[in-house]
């Protein structure tokens, strides 16, 4: 009677602990939630891990597309702050689809439409986006790997086949049999047994743990294929019929999972650690592991199209959070030209990154030409509206009042760098990159469309002679009927070489009281005052220098050549 007392007690122990734990992860999981609801609006404070991004964009890796932004353009405009600025995902799939979404500008309006009710519905529905934003709390992330990147290397595996485990497991149960013959043979027969099996299923084990993250996430994204199944949400509609024939696709992966995907290893309770020796004995997650790998080599269609619509779900569902999060911003108007058309009309553009930022205005039907003292805002606002462009092509939203223009190729050469490992100079790689623009500008008059190109500094790799020359002939190419190119340059000659092809527009400086004040407005025509000298005043240079210099400039602007 005692002895049934006290089993009692420890089972209510058990129990009230276990209900414990349960309550305090429901209070945690919700209380997680309630953050993810009320920071819906506001800039994303996460934190990366080194590297972390290099993971994040396999999936854009794997699904190259037309006129994706180069990795040249993406670095020059500092995309991954970008990215890092809008991502409020939960998942690893909206984390990855987000990436390629803003490296993948859309060519055809009808999908603009599609994606802009998506995001539209989303923002407005908000019972709904709060039951779309727990199924992505619930499917999380992976951790340090991408799933595709654990998809690629499957064929390091090989063939994996279950006959020797059975093999394994018949040999230990001949072994017990045995013991009712010959005990001591048996018991020692059985224990040699056991020690093979744990030794092999760690050695094999170890080889296949990677890999069970990556099934187990596989199975939360049926989880939450199945669960958007029975949602009545009109907003994943279509999402929501392919998920489903997804999830029926590969209920065989789900039957030969569950070892996998719902028993965690070494809990600590004795009733987890007995299941966990008779796991390893039997070897029973390693064939339920080989059933699941062909299961997942059979679907790896279904699984890449899964990420593919769970991720476009919740990027829908961001940057409507990152639309409400920014000051100012317009649903953009794009058109679909052929050849020429390519007036450009931004309205009160402003960079977001910036945490007080000058917004100005451009309204062009042809080439942009800035110049500007250093520092006065040239490179900063030929970025923004580059990143207005690139925005209002992917995610369909502009930090603008307006934004009216046709979908474009974009590119640009302004960040660059001379290359140590190759040994290539800096000159070297600034040709290159423009190359490379222009061999968009000759493929797009020849398929049709408008390439928006951004170069700051025109060769500014070279000797001055050589520097005018040829960017003059380079930026009569970027000249073209189907192109807009901005340009920023100091060389004030050109401004007068490409009067005819490009819109003057400059930056300017105001000296107050032996201080520089940069206003950052953009302003029509050329530019007139210069800030180098008077820096070098400003500094303490001998005045003999700054008599001088002024001088020689003086002479150079009124006359045209060096005294």
């Amino acid at each position: 009677m005692d002895g049934l007392v006290l089993a009692g007690m420890v089972l209510f122990l058990i129990v009230l602990i276990m209900g414990k734990e349960y309550s305090n992860s429901r209070a945690f999981h919700k209380h997680n939630l309630q953050q993810i609801y009320q920071s819906y609006g506001m800039a994303s404070d996460r934190e990366y891990k080194v590297g972390e991004l290099e993971h994040i964009q396999k999936y854009y890796l794997r699904h190259p597309h037309k006129n994706q932004i180069d990795d040249i353009t993406w670095n020059d405009l500092n995309m991954d702050s970008v990215y890092q600025q809008i991502n409020v995902s939960c998942s690893a799939a909206g984390d990855e689809y987000l990436y390629y979404r803003l490296r993948t500008p859309f060519d055809g309006l009808e999908e603009l439409e599609k994606w802009e009710e998506k995001i539209a519905f989303f923002m407005e529905q908000e019972e709904d986006r709060h039951q779309i934003q727990s199924l992505f709390y619930q499917l999380g992330r992976m951790g340090r790997y991408s799933l595709h990147e654990y998809i690629e290397n499957l064929d390091i595996l090989g063939e994996r086949r279950n006959g020797k485990y059975i093999l394994y497991n018949l040999l230990f149960l001949a072994c017990i049999g045995s013991m009712f013959v010959s005990p001591p043979v048996g018991i020692v027969a059985l224990l040699v047994v056991v020690c093979h099996n744990l030794i092999g299923y760690f050695r094999e084990y170890k080889q296949i743990e990677p890999y069970i993250t990556s099934f187990r996430y596989i199975k939360r994204m049926l989880d939450a294929a199945e669960q958007m199944g029975r949602m009545k949400t009109e907003g994943i509609a279509g999402e929501r019929e392919r998920l489903h024939d997804c999830h029926q696709k590969m209920k065989g992966f789900i039957r030969n999972s569950y070892l996998l995907v719902y028993v965690e290893k070494g809990n600590g309770d004795p009733l987890s650690l007995i299941l966990d020796y008779v796991r390893m004995v039997f070897y029973l997650d390693l064939i339920q592991f080989n059933n699941a790998l062909n299961a997942v080599r059979g679907h790896l269609d279904e699984i890449d199209e899964m990420v593919t619509l769970l991720g476009r779900i919740e990027t829908a569902v961001v940057i409507g959070s990152y639309r409400k999060s920014l000051p100012a911003y317009c649903v953009p108007k794009l058109r679909l030209e052929e050849g020429p058309g390519r007036r450009m009309v931004i309205e009160q553009l402003y960079h977001p990154l910036l945490a007080d930022p000058v917004k100005n205005s451009i309204d062009t039907d042809k080439g942009v030409l800035l110049t500007g003292s250093n520092a006065s805002g040239k490179s900063t606002f030929l970025r923004a509206v580059a990143l207005c462009a690139v925005l209002s092509q992917t995610i369909h939203t502009c930090p603008a009042d307006r934004y009216e223009a046709p979908l474009f190729r974009i590119l640009s050469s302004m960040s660059l760098k001379d290359d140590l490992i190759s040994g290539q100079s800096y000159y070297m790689v600034e040709i290159r990159a423009i190359k490379r623009i222009l061999d968009q500008v000759r493929l797009a008059g020849e398929e049709g469309g408008c390439v928006l190109c951004f170069v700051d500094e025109v060769l500014r790799g070279t000797n001055t002679v050589e520097r005018i020359a040829a960017s003059t002939q380079i930026m009569k190419m970027l000249s073209a009927e189907h192109v807009i190119c901005f340009a920023a340059t100091h060389d004030v000659e050109l401004t007068r070489l490409l009067e005819k092809e490009y819109d003057n527009y400059h930056f300017e400086e105001r000296i107050e009281e032996d201080d520089v004040f940069f206003p950052y407005t953009l302003l029509p025509g050329p530019a007139t005052t210069r800030n180098a000298i008077a820096l070098l005043k400003m500094l303490g240079y001998d005045d003999r220098i700054i008599a001088d210099a002024e001088a020689m400039a003086g002479h150079f602007l009124a006359e045209g050549n060096w005294k």
